[in-house]
């Protein structure tokens, strides 16, 4: 069985995807206008689809599988869930109106609000018991305020730049923050969407994670375990040298400069970081 899987065609989260599948050793396209590629290597079709489309062709069962974001998946309302976080696209939605105007979220009430993500806005109004006018207006929103056909908006708000060139700011909480991930529809998942998924999986460790060695005394050994325990344990072997082992474990990427201080500390030696390309956990 082949399975079919939706990539982002263009966009933010388009070279991400690819990346990430190239890593996890499947082909991808060499030109941006190929809309679709078979590796019959790994028994998967790809197709490159608008990132707004991706979840409604998972969830009607067209496509087996999907790259899209956590805020197009939710806007769809398409009956596909989310399965695995990718860590890449990271966005947060807000509300945001003229410099001043809005201090409470109930004071949307009556208000027009335009966003490119009705669905998702008017879940976030609806669970709040607030009564707004939601429109969708695709593009950049900050000028329909300007233009007067609306009072509000709601958008993806990175640095906060471009609303404050249009007079406007961020109020109330955050409506959602996004990310990309992993989509199929519910109770569709069979062992070919394990494996793509656990490929998927070990590029996400591979690259959060680093293999780290080590040399140290026998009695100092329990001390270092501590620091650096590692998912399952430690690796450790007999050095030539009496009363001394070699120790290998992996370690999270983020700290592991800090954590090679305190190893040192504790008494190891010829600490090496190495990259992990790929794993299985």
């Amino acid at each position: 069985m082949t399975l079919r899987i939706a990539v982002p065609n263009k966009g933010a989260l388009s070279q991400a995807a690819s990346d990430i599948l190239r890593e996890a050793g499947y082909r991808q396209r060499s030109d941006s206008k190929e809309l679709t590629l078979i590796d019959a290597d790994n028994g998967v079709e790809f197709f490159y689809l608008r990132p707004r489309d991706i979840a409604l062709y998972v969830g009607e069962g067209t496509l087996d599988v999907g790259i899209t974001g956590r805020d197009l998946l939710l806007d769809s309302g398409a009956q596909a869930i989310e399965t695995m976080q990718l860590g890449f696209g990271r966005s947060r939605f807000h509300f945001a109106g003229p410099a001043g105007r809005f201090e409470e979220l109930e004071e949307l009430a009556g208000q027009r609000i335009a966003t490119s993500y009705v669905g998702v806005v008017r879940a976030f109004l609806d669970q709040r018991g607030i009564d707004a006018t939601v429109t969708r207006l695709d593009g950049a929103v900050e000028t329909s305020i300007q233009l007067g056909v609306a009072d509000a908006i709601a958008d993806v708000v990175e640095t906060g730049s471009t609303l404050r060139a249009a007079g406007l700011a961020t109020f109330g909480e955050v409506i959602l923050e996004s990310e990309a991930v992993l989509i199929a529809r519910e109770g569709a998942e069979n062992a070919e969407f394990d494996i793509f998924r656990r490929r998927v999986e070990g590029v996400l460790v591979a690259r959060s994670y680093v293999m780290m060695d080590y040399d140290i005394e026998q009695a100092n050994l329990d001390r270092a375990t501590v620091l650096a325990p590692g998912l399952e344990g430690p690796t450790i072997s007999p050095l030539g040298k009496p009363g001394w082992v070699a120790v290998r474990v992996m370690v999270p990427r983020a700290g592991a400069q800090r954590l090679m201080d305190d190893l040192y500390g504790v008494g190891a030696r010829a600490i090496l970081l190495t990259d992990i390309h790929a794993c299985r956990l």
